[in-house]
């Protein structure tokens, strides 16, 4: 039995693991590397390892880090199983075809460029027709606390992450020639009380653990305060005479936001004339997933559901999915708040509304979750006096928020409490951390083997 990482070793995107037991291989996720233009390019090297030889893909949750190279694995010739629960099916044929359609898109605009220049032209990382044949992979659906017989010495059970809606750590049981190991993938763990969902299920006692360390450095400012802090920034940029931009992820971070701003709706604690706007084709859509999964919701969204009330929306929220529509929000400049994908500014609508807004000094930018080094988003949480936008550059005038308690990511003490639950496990590989963070957590963690994964790696299991 052997474990090798293929992809979060080290850095906060690209997640993929390779177990190799009992005649089979198995993939954890198969995700984009986002961040600077060196790490994007990465996407396009070989996987270290040959997709045609992998029998099984069991997909923790949705997010583009964890799911984005799946057409490119279907490209260069996978032809196994995709394994995952129901809602996390629906929301990665979302993201895997809005990713292509944005490669295609900026190709273009590349390619446009190149051909007046005599260079020579480039080909996306994959297309809308490899995402659609991707999604002829997904087989079964896995079901929170069901274990499943995978292949023969291959159990797995998915239990609730508490990260996104379908999200799930993976617990493996494993058998081979006799020998039996039990692994846990984290995946992606939640933060406790966030809105919606529900809070991450507690762990099994295994033998090794694959452990996220995104927030291991930190914990997490109390949810109460952010959101009066969210109000608070809204306020104070209407009362300027600006509008507010908020970048966010399509999946989750989207819709807590407009569960929270239709309680400050409701409370009457935001501006009567504020127009929302929710500019991003991909979190319209998510949105309407949310409504079709009620076995991941918490209690009390499951209540107000039931109750007839639709925490997302609200008299004064505008949902922009046509490109017409986000191209007129250029002519509102004040008392609007826009929240567009994505929430490192690496790509779709955000950017348009950043060049229209980051260089005027009475609006606001709102930063409210994790940002990678090398994006747009990082840069401009770091203080840069001037950022790069389409190839224009443009002063940093705006206010800048950086709100640290929406994250749908555990902070440090969180993730230290998933980990004392689990007992003594043999081996904890630490992947899916910048290295400062994981250098952090390392220490903290007491009763097991600490690994921090490097890439490439082939481990005994």
């Amino acid at each position: 039995m052997k474990i090798s990482f293929h992809g979060a070793t080290q850095g906060v995107t690209g997640s993929c693991h390779l177990i190799q037991v009992a005649g089979k291989n198995i993939l954890i996720d198969c995700g984009l590397f986002q961040g600077s233009k060196e790490v994007e390019e990465s996407n396009a090297n070989p996987f270290g390892f040959d997709p045609t030889t992998i029998d099984y893909l069991l997909l923790t949750h949705a997010h583009l880090d964890h799911c984005g190279r799946i057409p490119l694995l279907v490209k260069q010739g996978f032809e196994g199983e995709i394994i995952t629960t129901g809602a996390t099916q629906e929301l990665a044929r979302i993201i895997m075809l809005d990713s292509a359609f944005l490669n295609e898109q900026d190709v273009k605009r590349q390619n446009r460029r190149k051909k007046r220049k005599s260079k020579a032209l480039i080909e996306p990382l994959y297309s809308t027709e490899d995402a659609l044949h991707a999604l002829d992979f997904i087989g079964r659906e896995a079901k929170y606390n069901k274990p499943m017989d995978v292949a023969g010495g291959i159990r797995a059970n998915f239990i609730d992450a508490g990260h996104i809606l379908g999200s799930a750590c993976i617990f493996l049981e494993l058998e081979e020639n006799g020998k039996k190991r039990t692994v846990l993938f984290s995946g992606d763990l939640g933060s406790d009380g966030s809105a919606i969902i529900r809070d991450p299920d507690k762990p099994p006692h295994v033998d090794v653990v694959v452990m996220e360390t995104t927030y291991g450095d930190r914990s997490h400012k109390e949810l109460g305060p952010s959101i009066e802090e969210l109000f608070e920034a809204i306020n104070e940029t209407v009362a300027r005479g600006g509008n507010v931009i908020i970048p966010t992820f399509a999946l989750e971070r989207a819709q807590e936001l407009l569960y929270y701003l239709h309680e400050g709706w409701k409370d009457k604690r935001l501006p009567r004339g504020l127009q929302t706007f929710l500019d991003s084709p991909m979190a319209i859509s998510a949105t309407n997933v949310f409504a079709r999964h009620p076995e991941c919701y918490d209690e009390e969204t499951k209540k107000l559901f039931a109750d007839g009330h639709d925490p997302f929306d609200f008299p004064s929220l505008h949902f922009t999915r046509e490109s017409i529509e986000s191209i007129a929000l250029n002519n509102i400049h004040s008392g609007a708040l826009i929240l567009s994908a994505s929430g490192m500014c690496t790509g779709g609508r955000i950017r348009h509304h950043l060049k229209n807004n980051i260089w005027r000094k009475e609006c606001s930018v709102i930063f409210v979750g994790y940002a990678a080094r090398g994006t747009l988003a990082r840069r401009i949480v770091d203080g840069a006096k001037t950022v790069s936008i389409f190839g224009e550059e443009f002063a940093v005038n705006a206010k800048i928020y950086t709100i640290g308690g929406f994250s749908a990511h555990a902070g440090q003490n969180e993730l230290l409490a998933w980990h004392r639950a689990i007992g003594k496990p043999q081996t904890t590989y630490l992947v899916h951390g910048e290295i400062e963070s994981m250098q952090v957590f390392a220490p903290l963690l007491h009763d097991t083997e600490v690994k921090i994964a490097k890439r490439g790696e082939v481990y005994e299991l």
